[in-house]
């Protein structure tokens, strides 16, 4: 995951970012577009995979595999295939199903790292302290640098250049720019590769209600074996984007 992630964060230009919240285009910024998409597609794919398991059983080794997976992933400070997998396994046809309490109980862990909650204050901490290698969370960049561009003048009132906005957006970008100085060093697994496959093989987002509706009815009680309730996370996360799957 990380190897693939690396491959496809290491083409995306800077301007393609710096445009993104103004003009969201394939045409203008095409590596990070490919990237939101990679993302996308990581999440619904490892929602697939639990979800067209019909034995409980093999659902729930898929659950906790993945929050073993996140942990390595936090290890190896790859933020984005994370969150991805974080949003697949608190994604609602995902959480409403009935999960062992102690799934739940290191699922809610690892999603304080990127409680939106305090504007992410713990994940920005984490990023500050993490040296390259490092691929970070690209929604929340884009997100910041959507908010300065549309909370801030591009010239002020006296027509002069609105510096602190500019200062504010490289700041934003500076972050980007220092972990793309470093690459991981990993030998390509073609094995396991050819298993992601690109992450193509998913569904979309009304087959995999219809699945969870069909393990767990509307109105059904908890099993014997799970918790149940959900995870309390508030992550906020997922990259947004014209014809995206998200």
């Amino acid at each position: 995951m990380t190897l693939l992630d690396s491959q496809l964060f290491q083409k995306i230009e800077i301007p393609e970012v710096l445009l993104w919240p103004s003009e969201q285009s394939e045409e203008l910024s095409p590596h990070l577009t490919m990237f939101t998409e990679h993302f996308n597609k990581m999440s619904y794919w490892c929602r697939t995979r639990i979800l067209t398991q019909d034995d409980p059983r093999d659902r729930e080794k898929y659950h906790i595999k993945f929050i073993k997976i996140m942990r390595h992933l936090k290890e190896l400070h790859n933020f984005n295939s994370y969150l991805a997998i974080l949003s697949a396994v608190d994604s609602a046809p995902v959480r409403r199903l009935e999960w062992p309490e102690k799934n739940l109980e290191i699922l809610h862990k690892l999603g304080q790292l990127i409680d939106s909650r305090s504007s992410f204050k713990a994940y920005r901490q984490a990023l500050a302290e993490t040296d390259p290698p490092c691929i970070p969370y690209l929604g929340l960049i884009l997100q910041d640098l959507t908010f300065v561009n549309y909370g801030n003048p591009d010239k002020l009132a006296d027509g002069n250049i609105n510096f602190a906005k500019h200062w504010q957006q490289f700041n934003i970008l500076d972050s980007m720019r220092r972990f793309r100085t470093s690459n991981y060093r990993m030998a390509r697994n073609e094995r396991i590769l050819a298993m992601f496959n690109d992450f193509e093989d998913y569904m979309q987002e009304e087959p995999l209600w219809q699945l969870s509706q069909k393990i767990k009815p509307r109105g059904s009680g908890g099993a014997a074996s799970g918790a149940g309730g959900g995870t309390g996370l508030n992550t906020g996360t997922g990259h947004k984007k014209q014809n995206s799957v998200s």
